[in-house]
């Protein structure tokens, strides 16, 4: 008799929840879809380098382009100084500045001694951003130019603006070949890509949101 009173009313209450489950599984998805769309917007494009001089120029490693681009700043004049961050040690230094002085880049031999520094705390952007935020700290320096990949770029601009709240900050993005954000959706590596650093942002956002709720 139990059973025959409750037994409709049970099921009916865990068909309601599961709806509801998948209603706000799906009203996720759509969030996130359009999320990830305004945030491949954001992604920069190719177009002129800035031109404004920075004390420093930060180069975030995880491809040669990056290297060569800070050290072409370094070169022209845009920058006094230039930091690397995240430098794998296994290749250390002698290894880094033998890559810079056998490099394309004419003019780099000769700011080897002054005008660069190199960073191996640092494995992740997290670390990039806390490495680099001592270092200008240490060199007093009020302003930087920041070189990484145009996908990664409103990450690190998240991170290093956390980091370093009173620094201005330049981006100068470098572009992958292989990425190709224009019609991101319709190459699966690049969709993985920015699907992965779009969740990645969203995360580093939550963190630095509660992080604020309780210093608040």
């Amino acid at each position: 008799m139990v059973r025959k009173i409750f037994g409709p009313r049970v099921r009916a209450g865990g068909r309601f929840r599961g709806a509801l489950i998948t209603l706000l599984g799906a009203l996720f998805v759509v969030w996130w879809a359009v999320g990830l769309s305004r945030f491949a917007d954001q992604i920069p494009r190719p177009g002129p380098a800035p031109e404004e001089r920075t004390e420093a120029v930060i180069v975030l490693t995880g491809g040669s382009k990056r290297l060569d681009e800070g050290l072409r700043v370094l070169v022209s004049g845009r920058a006094s100084a230039l930091f690397v961050s995240g430098v794998d040690g296994s290749v250390g230094a002698t290894g880094i500045k033998h890559l810079i002085a056998t490099g394309a880049i004419p003019g780099a031999a000769e700011k080897l001694d002054c005008c660069v520094d190199l960073g191996y705390d640092a494995h992740d952007t997290i670390g990039n951003a806390e490495e680099t935020g001592t270092w200008m700290r240490a060199k007093r320096f009020t302003s930087l130019r920041l070189v990484t990949a145009n996908y990664h770029m409103p990450r690190s601009r998240l991170e290093f603006a956390a980091a370093m709240p009173d620094i201005q900050i330049v981006e100068h993005p470098v572009f992958p070949e292989d990425v190709r954000v224009e019609g991101w959706w319709r190459w699966p590596g690049t969709f993985m890509l920015l699907a992965t650093e779009y969740s990645k942002f969203l995360l580093v956002r939550l963190r630095l949101n509660i992080r604020a709720l309780l210093s608040a």
